[in-house]
């Protein structure tokens, strides 16, 4: 059996610019899993950098609001709300409000970082 605490994975900033703690990689552990499943935070009046995945995406969001922008597309989100992000969007998520934005990252496959693609923000797509 394996229990991932949170409170014992490290927090680093990704490339995104969001501060993560991943909880599931099976390059990490012993575990016989195609995904990653990590943490994510973005601080009150932040967004992550916009970036693409070469894989797809699910945030499942815990606490905060905020505003996911997928390619052309951009809606409010909020608690329970669960976003499908397909390979190769061009995304970012905006927190527009005055609690951190708190949300559940699951890549499928697993998170590489060959595999995603960060872009300045005024060369975002």
């Amino acid at each position: 059996m394996l229990i991932q605490k949170l409170a014992n994975c490290p927090e680093f900033t990704a490339g995104d610019g969001s501060l993560l703690r991943e909880l599931l990689h099976p390059d990490k552990q012993a575990i016989a899993q195609r995904y990653s499943l990590a943490h994510a935070t973005v601080p009150p009046g932040m967004a992550c950098t916009p970036h693409a995945l070469k894989t797809s995406e699910v945030y499942y969001i815990l606490s905060g609001t905020g505003v996911m922008h997928i390619d052309e597309e951009v809606q409010a989100v909020e608690p329970g709300d669960a976003i499908y992000i397909p390979p190769h969007a061009h995304q970012f998520i905006h927190n527009q409000s005055r609690e951190p934005l708190v949300f559940l990252c699951l890549v499928d496959p697993a998170w590489r970082q060959e595999d995603e693609i960060i872009y300045a923000p005024e060369s975002a797509p």
